[in-house]
């Protein structure tokens, strides 16, 4: 399993609750974290089959913004 770790918009529990019926559909159910207490609210993702790009992707359609870490 590789982690993929990204800069997200989502800052709170409700963000999170927001999100959570997307990104489990997309990336899986307990395979993705949100730190909402790092300044970049970093999105950690567990998986063997999903690129950057695809999480990126799966933040955006939930109505949020993902970009690649720095």
């Amino acid at each position: 399993m590789k982690t993929i770790e990204v800069k997200t918009n989502i800052m709170c529990g409700a963000c999170i609750a927001k999100v959570t019926p997307s990104l489990n559909e997309a990336i899986g159910e307990d395979s993705w974290s949100v730190d909402t207490q790092n300044p970049k609210k970093i999105l950690s993702v567990t998986s063997d089959k999903l690129s950057e790009e695809e999480v990126i992707k799966a933040v955006e359609e939930a109505g949020y913004k993902a970009e690649k870490l720095s």
